[in-house]
């Protein structure tokens, strides 16, 4: 006779997985395995060339740590505005990023970071382009039950090098957020070497506006640079509207100043 699977599902700050299960909006688990003793899941350290931050790491350390704070500003930033104070010494980036919003905050910064996702299963493990991660809003492509998200490689912030993050919320309470941008670039002198742009929500899955990067790969930092890249978002964006938060014209209309300011403050700390 066949042994019956008993569903289970990891659980690291349990801060969405406890809130969807008792609202229904997880199917039922009767075993949560905790990945909080799992040595690799806790880490944040330089390793080589790269900066590795696990998976269960909590948001809140990543926030108050040195490195992070000399490397990954933008994702330090995204850190802080995550819940409250309660909810970010709990909850951890791995669950930030599997929960597979299109504007989790975390999961923004990361996108704009370039970072490889590493995923352990039963075969070994693997790294992959952080976006591949995503397949449409809330649903991911670790596959349930045989995958298992480790960590995050970022590359280590060079000289004229940096980022930023910001967002437009709601002023009331702990809120969710409107319109979320991460931005990183490296600057020679006064021209744009390189930029990555991620926009949430831009779309299903988490955004990267390609063609405004390519638009400002190269040029000399400006107002007028600023305003073509800008058209070559909103061309490519696909804002949603949301009953919650905002509507999708709104969503347009307000993106240019957050884009604008995020941009020219990680260009100020370029220099």
């Amino acid at each position: 006779m066949p042994r019956r699977r008993v569903p289970s599902s990891p659980i690291a700050g349990g801060t969405d997985i406890l809130l969807d299960l008792e609202q229904g909006r997880h199917a039922p688990v009767q075993t949560l395995l905790d990945v909080t003793s799992i040595a690799e899941m806790t880490v944040l350290e330089v390793r080589g060339n790269e900066l590795f931050i696990g998976a269960a790491v909590p948001v809140n350390r990543i926030a108050l740590n040195p490195l992070t704070q000399d490397h990954a500003l933008a994702l330090v930033e995204a850190c802080n505005l995550i819940a409250g104070p309660q909810v970010r010494n709990v909850a951890t980036l791995g669950g930030n990023v599997a929960h597979a919003l299109p504007a989790a905050d975390g999961t923004i910064a990361l996108l704009a970071m370039d970072a490889q996702a590493e995923i352990a299963g039963t075969t070994g493990t693997r790294c992959i382009p952080f976006g591949e991660l995503f397949l449409g809003p809330g649903k991911s492509a670790i596959k349930h039950g045989e995958e298992l998200l480790v960590g995050f490689h970022l590359s280590l912030r060079k000289d004229h090098q940096a980022s930023c993050f910001k967002r437009i919320m709601r002023p009331q309470g702990v809120a969710l957020p409107i319109l979320n941008c991460a931005v990183w670039l490296d600057r020679v002198n006064n021209l744009i070497k390189d930029i990555r742009i991620a926009v949430g929500p831009g779309g299903g899955t988490p955004f990267r506006a390609t063609d405004a990067e390519n638009t400002l790969r190269g040029l000399t930092f400006s107002s007028a640079a600023l305003e073509t890249a800008l058209e070559a978002l909103l061309a490519q964006a696909k804002f949603r509207t949301s009953a919650r938060r905002a509507s999708a014209d709104y969503r347009r209309h307000i993106v240019s100043g957050l884009f604008k300011d995020v941009i020219d403050t990680a260009w100020k700390r370029a220099a």
